[in-house]
């Protein structure tokens, strides 16, 4: 079969021939149909992340057919019994193990969902990693509720469109930062209420009010201005560091007013079964970007790099 493939750690991704997954007891072989591209893959095509094998399939998302039954896959594997933490075990789909940009992927029964009836096929691969990230940091790390004032830093990625999406479904009133005007338009067409550019000086001043809850994944420099936006008892869950490490932190103002500091990655089990009962429940679909097929995975790579995308890139099997 044809597959993507690390091939030399540094270097574009490689689609190449590559052995058919072999049959064993409690997996399944899944004809995959559709998958998408994640951050996670452009920094593994870069040697920007840990344990890289050469060799290795990469995608972590993806959706196919068994004998007919549509099927979404859980790219969180091993997560443990332990709903506060991952297990020491715990992996993403696509590194160590063969991921999604293949014909075919062999994996455990435990990790195999019905496809959402609501959803199209594109739409389907769009949602397990970006999908289940956003549903912990926001529901269950944030505890998320209606009437809520929500910030969602950098929107235009998959995993924040997801959570505008969550925070507005559960009643939230959502606002965004963004680095283009135009990104912050389409969070509006999402259902935010405004937003602000933070590549304009002190943007942070221009905030009429401060928010229950924050969601960002940059860090950086700029992480001292949300503090200063957080109400009392507010929580600000983080699932990434994109900008790198806290600075200028001032405690006092985290202990007096109660501020909590949730740090978040993927999710358990359960939240990927809770996050597809969420969604159908509320008919939410992703966003997509763009298409392509499999074989031209190389301009859905350019594609992320530029950070031009708002909402999910997919690749057509």
């Amino acid at each position: 079969m044809k597959a993507l493939i690390i091939d030399k750690v540094g270097h574009p991704a490689k689609w190449t021939d590559v052995d058919m997954p072999v049959e064993k007891v409690g997996y399944s072989i899944i004809r995959l149909t559709a998958s998408a591209l994640n951050h996670r893959d452009v920094w593994i095509t870069k040697g920007m992340y840990p344990g890289i094998k050469e060799g290795v399939i990469l995608g972590s998302d993806g959706v196919g057919e068994i004998d007919g039954r549509s099927v979404i896959i859980n790219p969180g594997l091993y997560w443990g019994d332990n709903e506060r933490v991952q297990s020491d075990k715990f992996e993403v789909l696509g590194l160590p193990q063969n991921g999604t940009f293949a014909e075919y992927i062999s994996i455990s029964d435990e990790y195999i969902y019905d496809q959402p009836t609501h959803m199209g096929m594109e739409e389907s691969a769009a949602l397990p990693l970006a999908g289940l990230t956003a549903y912990r940091v926001l529901i269950s790390r944030c505890d998320a509720r209606s009437g809520d004032r929500v910030l969602v830093t950098g929107a235009g990625g998959g995993v924040s469109q997801f959570v505008i999406q969550f925070a507005v479904a559960l009643g939230c009133e959502v606002y965004v930062t963004s680095s283009s005007d135009e990104k912050i338009d389409r969070a509006v067409s999402l259902g935010a209420k405004s937003g602000y550019n933070y590549r304009e000086d002190e943007w942070y001043k221009n905030v009429d009010a401060k928010f229950d809850v924050i969601i960002d994944s940059a860090g950086g420099d700029g992480f001292q201005h949300l503090i200063k936006l957080c109400n009392p008892g507010a929580r600000i869950g983080f699932y990434g560091a994109t900008l790198g490490k806290y600075q200028n932190l001032n405690p006092q103002i985290l202990f007096w007013r109660q501020i909590s500091i949730l740090g978040s990655t993927m999710g358990s089990d359960r939240d990927f079964q809770d996050m597809l009962t969420f969604v159908s429940t509320h008919k939410i679909k992703p966003i997509l970007d763009r298409t392509y097929r499999l074989e031209e995975a190389h301009l859905a790579f350019q594609r992320m790099e530029s950070g031009d995308q708002f909402g999910k890139i997919v690749l057509i099997h």
